[in-house]
Order: structure tokens, then C-alpha cells, then sequence
């Protein structure tokens, strides 16, 4: 399970005040798992751990995301059913290496001088990417061969490079802080290097918001907390389309019109993915 949140503006008395989107996503296909891909979104006003523990109530398995204290006590040995299985993102990590030596921004004015040890950071954990990407898609057993094989002795010198290097410098620079992110979480980062199934990113759940993030600039706001829970439910129709590569305009508009007249105890067969394979079989019958 991958998870994420962003802001939502909602409008307020003469002002807008900011809500929170969170989704949540399901999706095997990294590791070859045949369970078809999902994601859902709720809306809070604000963002309390309260809300995490609830949307993954009962849910006990592997959790990929930030460093969201909120996301704490899902790792809890005593919570029931069960500690999540924490997993952290690189992508994440990597970003706040990449700020520190992006040439470009140099050039522009934007960053007053290129830190080479980020550079050096960036160039190690692309060494892992670029594993990582020739392994995406197949079984999760054969991803853990060569993680094992290959990438984790990249990690292990990643490590050992960082705590030689981070002994060196005050706890006040900015590269240090990227390093202590890293390094004070080092068991969460690690653990894809014993699960084939992890993802190196969480990149999965950060595409899903994207849509909401690009929305902000055109709806401004939502109305209302219940206009920005009916918010959630839509992008939870419209992202799960999505993730299945179904047209979500194709599939709502035929699922409305036949919703009425549909058998309330067998609604799963509107889901997008046994609709796309009905819809595929009666092409093929015609």
C-alpha cells in the first residue's frame, strides 16, 4: 500500500482555509502481481494522525510513504491487528539531495552555490535507480535475487560513504540534514532490499495526487468539507479508471445509466476492471 496527502483550499468565511487530500494506493504490477490496481481518497479539514489510523483500520501489511509523523503509531508493535510494515520512498530522499546540486538553479540565481557532496549523493542513488528499473515488472522473487546481488552492496557503501562523510560536517548544513533524513530512518529505507514486493518510491501514490494538484489551479477551492469528500469519492472513481487504463469518462457514463437497474449485492462487477473484461467479451462475442 502506498500513501500520500496533499493540501486542499476550502473556501472559509471571507477566506479559504486548507483541508487535506489523502490517497491511498494499491498497486502489485511493480513485482508482476496479478491483483488489479486501486486507489482511494479521503478528505479531512486538517491533517491529525487520527485520520491515517482510521482510513487504515484493519489494514495490516506494508505501508510505503514519507516521513509523515502522523503515520507513527500504524508502525506500533502494540497496534491491532497488527504493526504496519514500514517502507520508506528514495524518490523523497533523493529530491533533497537533488535541490543541493541542481545546476540549473545555480545558473539561475536560485541556489547560491552547488554542494558536491549532494552531487556525489545523487550520482549513488541513481546507481540504484537505474537497477531498480530494469527489475520493475518482474516476480517479486526474481527482484530480490538482484537486489540482493546487486543492489544492496550500493547500499551498503551509500551508508557507510554518508556516515563517514555526514562526521565531517555541522549539523546546521543543509546537506546534513538530507543525510540525517536518510540515516535516522535507515531501517525503513533498507527493507525493500528483503521484500521484492517493495517499491523503491513511492512514486505510485504521488502520480495519483498529481490530478489534484493540477486541479487546485482550475477549481481554486473546494466549497465545503462536503464538497471536498465528494471530492475524494470522485477522484477515487476517476483515479481507479485510471490505474486500470480504462476511460473513466466511458465507464461512468455507461455505469450510471445501467447502475439503476443492477443487482445491489453484486456491484463489484461495475468495478473498472471486471467492467473493461465484460465490455472486452462481448466485443469479442459480437
Amino acid at each position: 500500500m502506498h500513501g500520500d496527502d496533499t493540501t486542499v483550499p476550502v473556501l472559509a468565511k471571507g477566506q479559504t482555509t486548507t483541508g487535506r487530500a489523502w490517497v491511498y494506493v494499491r498497486d502489485d504490477r511493480p513485482f508482476g502481481g496479478t491483483d488489479p490496481p486501486a486507489g482511494v481518497f479521503h478528505y479531512s479539514r486538517d491533517r491529525t494522525g487520527e485520520h491515517p489510523e482510521r482510513h487504515l483500520d484493519g489494514y495490516a501489511g506494508i505501508l510505503q510513504a514519507d516521513a509523515y509523523a502522523g503515520f507513527n503509531r500504524l508502525y506500533a508493535a502494540d497496534r491491532r491487528p497488527g504493526p504496519l510494515i514500514e517502507a520508506a520512498c528514495w524518490s523523497h530522499a533523493r529530491r533533497k539531495f537533488f535541490v543541493l546540486a541542481d545546476i540549473a538553479a545555480k545558473a539561475r540565481g536560485k541556489l547560491p552555490v552547488i554542494a558536491p557532496l549532494a552531487v556525489e549523493a545523487v550520482r549513488r542513488i541513481d546507481a540504484i535507480f537505474a537497477i531498480e528499473r530494469e527489475i520493475n515488472g518482474q516476480p517479486s522473487s526474481d527482484r530480490l535475487a538482484v537486489r540482493r546481488q546487486c543492489v544492496a552492496p550500493l547500499v551498503s557503501d551509500l551508508q557507510q560513504w554518508m556516515r563517514a562523510e555526514r562526521a565531517r560536517l555541522s549539523r546546521h548544513a543543509d546537506v546534513a540534514k538530507a543525510m540525517d533524513y536518510m540515516l535516522k530512518r535507515w531501517d525503513a529505507f533498507t527493507r525493500f532490499l528483503d521484500d521484492g514486493r517493495i517499491c523503491l518510491t513511492n512514486n505510485a501514490a504521488e502520480r495519483a495526487l498529481r490530478g489534484i494538484a493540477l486541479g487546485r489551479k482550475a477549481w481554486l477551492f473546494a466549497g465545503s468539507d462536503r464538497g471536498g469528500e465528494r471530492a475524494a469519492l470522485m477522484y477515487t472513481l476517476i483515479q481507479t479508471a485510471r490505474l486500470n487504463d480504462v476511460d473513466p469518462q466511458a465507464w461512468l457514463a455507461d455505469v450510471l445509466a445501467r447502475i439503476n437497474e443492477h443487482r445491489i449485492t453484486d456491484l463489484g462487477a461495475l468495478l473498472p476492471w471486471r467492467w473493461a473484461a465484460e465490455r472486452e467479451h462481448r466485443m469479442l462475442a459480437a
